[in-house]
């Protein structure tokens, strides 16, 4: 494996130098780059994926969908269509892809677009729906043709991008150093004993500039459990029972580890990151979970609850959460201004 790892590092070099010389046309204005006249928020990643970018455009979402005529515009990685789609009531996880699933169905209220082109996806949005005063974008750090008024990149704090390498060597997207076109750094999966230590050692290798704020936090599940019907069940009436826990997403650790500290017993399916779950899969988990609970994550209950259409299908909700309030606030500050003087 090692072998192979060092035969793949040229080949890195090779991609991580054709991403800088593209970043760097972007940057001398050679590439034409677009702006719109509303607020933009962007969140994205320097890595292929699992950094927690969709909990903080929901955490985004919960805080000015009542504020905002909102729109969030996301590729909609896994889905079964191609091109512009503007999600309906009628839309599937399969269709427009399971987090901007997730966004819709939990937040109602707000528009949900998926296209793999940012530029284009944006004029329609505006076009057709002039109310629009906000524009989220979920996955949007090298769609270079598009600028935000604030730009958020996620990291997590376990596997964070300054000591991660290229594709195909690594996991990255491009260069580390593509950090500093982000406004603002939110770490995500932090520890519950962050020391102030740990932070300035982390913010150390970040490097940052003047005018970039990095912020900290971890993942909050909640004490219960959600099936279809929108019945609750408490994490702590699972202890009597052992539950199939059945996950699509890049990193089941956080999860795993939250049921393990509850004394929860599980059997663990675990599938890759955007798993669509075809038929043989169902049969599969059925036979495991043999009428007994199943617990999937929200993302994946999206799907899942269309294909096993059971009342003994449960997700556990989760949400963002910061080490005090203080932080929070200056979070919220910090785009606001941006997203004001866009």
């Amino acid at each position: 494996m090692k072998l192979i790892r060092k035969l793949l590092f040229p080949f890195a070099i090779l991609y991580g130098l054709i991403l800088w010389v593209r970043n760097g046309l972007f940057n001398i204005d050679f590439f034409k780059v677009s702006r719109f006249p509303i607020s933009t928020i962007g969140i994205g990643n320097l890595s292929l994926g699992g950094t927690g970018k969709s909990i903080v455009v929901d955490y985004l979402l919960s805080k000015y969908h009542s504020m905002k005529s909102i729109a969030v515009l996301s590729r909609g990685y896994g889905r079964k269509s191609k091109g512009f789609l503007l999600a309906n009531s009628n839309s599937s996880a399969n269709m427009i892809g399971d987090e901007p699933y997730q966004f819709l169905k939990k937040f109602p209220g707000i528009i949900v677009v998926v296209d793999e082109d940012r530029v284009s996806a944006t004029n329609k949005i505006l076009k057709t729906n002039p109310q629009i005063n906000l524009v989220i974008y979920d996955d949007i750090m090298q769609h270079r043709s598009l600028k935000t008024d604030h730009l958020i990149l996620t990291t997590t704090y376990s596997n964070p991008f300054f000591n991660d390498f290229p594709l195909p060597y690594g996991s990255l997207r491009e260069f580390s150093s593509g950090n500093k076109r982000s406004n603002t750094i939110i770490v995500t999966k932090c520890p519950c004993n962050l020391s102030g230590d740990m932070r300035r050692n982390f913010e150390a290798n970040c490097n940052l500039s003047s005018d970039q704020k990095i912020f900290y936090t971890k993942i909050k599940y909640s004490k219960s459990i959600l099936n279809f019907s929108n019945n609750k069940m408490r994490i702590k009436d699972l202890l009597k029972q052992e539950i199939l826990l059945v996950t699509g997403i890049a990193n089941s650790d956080p999860l795993v580890d939250f049921l393990n500290s509850e004394k929860v017993l599980f059997k663990h399916l675990k599938y890759r990151d955007h798993f669509n779950f075809p038929k043989k899969s169902i049969i599969k988990i059925k036979k495991e979970a043999n009428d007994s609970i199943i617990l999937t994550t929200e993302k994946d209950f999206g799907k899942l609850s269309t294909l096993l259409k059971s009342s003994r299908l449960y997700y556990i909700p989760i949400s963002l959460s910061f080490f005090n309030k203080k932080e929070e606030y200056e979070l919220n500050e910090r785009i606001k201004f941006f997203i004001k003087n866009h």
